[in-house]
């Protein structure tokens, strides 16, 4: 593995897609800038277009517009070459989006991530199902904390734990959930609750669009119509003009998605006039809620580096 000279903070997974890596990524950039570190992204910058962001990569722009974010396969050639550029000063952490697998790169915390909606002890690798390693390889883990513990009961969540601490050795760090902190309308923020008299339209291209499509119908007055798309799905004038217009034959005032699919949906209908009255688009945002464990988890992020 390669020392890029900064500490290092990976935010990985077991699985494919849909985990929390994101919302994770930008739960343990806010705690740095809060202790007055200095945090970068390093991020492969998957399915980014020739001379383009990914999808990853302009949401945690749009979120962390001050934190630099370093996008390319080789990880730690890209970190150094930023370093010459800007200075060794620049940053004094980078934390891995997508980290586990990616192991060039020397980390001092190697972060796993469990969705309890996708557990990897009933799952099959790929191409079967979704590991993209086995359960066992928990152990490489300093810590594992437990994602989308709101969408499964306490004996599913007590079960899981023992599964983690029987194969990490020790017990999951933490326990959180996926939380709507609100709801984000064009530009506009508005309460989670300006949902709930709604008709909702509810579409995403994400790894895991069940925790999605389950939040929707929790919040909304009525889910008239749900469509997933595949992972990292591209969004072109054609898919808004077809979604539009599914969504009004269905009767729904909104057209309810990600933060991640916003990104692109913005683009692509730049400059489109959709013929008739069409729903608004509306989007979660998505931020982190912890169960069990923050302090503790904080107390470990922030001694990296010390």
């Amino acid at each position: 593995m390669t020392d890029v000279g900064v500490s290092v903070i990976s935010v990985g997974n077991i699985s494919v897609g849909g985990t929390g890596k994101t919302p994770m990524t930008r739960w343990i950039v806010r705690t740095l800038l809060e202790a007055g570190k200095k945090p970068a992204i390093a991020m492969r910058g998957y399915k980014a277009r020739a001379g383009g962001q990914s999808d990853e990569e302009k949401e945690h722009a749009e979120r962390l517009p001050e934190t630099p974010i370093i996008a390319a396969p080789n990880r730690a050639r890209a970190i150094a070459a930023f370093l010459d550029e800007h200075g060794r000063d620049s940053i004094d952490c980078v934390i891995l989006d997508d980290g586990f697998q990616h192991r060039f790169v020397k980390r001092d915390f190697d972060l796993v991530l469990v969705d309890a909606t996708r557990s990897p002890f009933e799952d099959k690798l790929l191409p079967a199902g979704w590991l993209r390693e086995p359960v066992e390889s928990l152990v490489r883990a300093d810590a594992v904390v437990v994602t989308h513990a709101e969408a499964i009961n306490a004996g599913e969540l007590t079960a899981l734990c023992a599964q983690i601490r029987a194969a990490h050795g020790r017990e999951a760090i933490a326990i959180t959930e996926h939380v709507w902190s609100a709801i984000a309308v064009e530009e506009e923020k508005m309460s989670r609750g300006w949902l709930t008299d709604k008709r909702v339209y509810a579409v995403c291209g994400v790894g895991n669009p069940g925790a999605f499509f389950a939040q929707a119908r929790a919040a909304a007055g009525e889910v008239v119509g749900m469509e997933a798309l595949v992972d990292h799905a591209l969004w072109t004038p054609a898919l808004v003009e077809r979604v539009v217009r599914s969504a009004r034959e269905a009767g729904s005032d909104v057209i309810l998605t990600t933060e991640k699919d916003w990104v692109k949906i913005r683009c692509a209908r730049a400059g489109m006039e959709v013929p008739g009255k069409a729903p608004v688009f509306a989007r979660a945002v998505l931020d982190l809620g912890f169960r069990t464990g923050e302090e503790q988890f904080r107390s470990r992020v922030l001694r990296v580096g010390e």
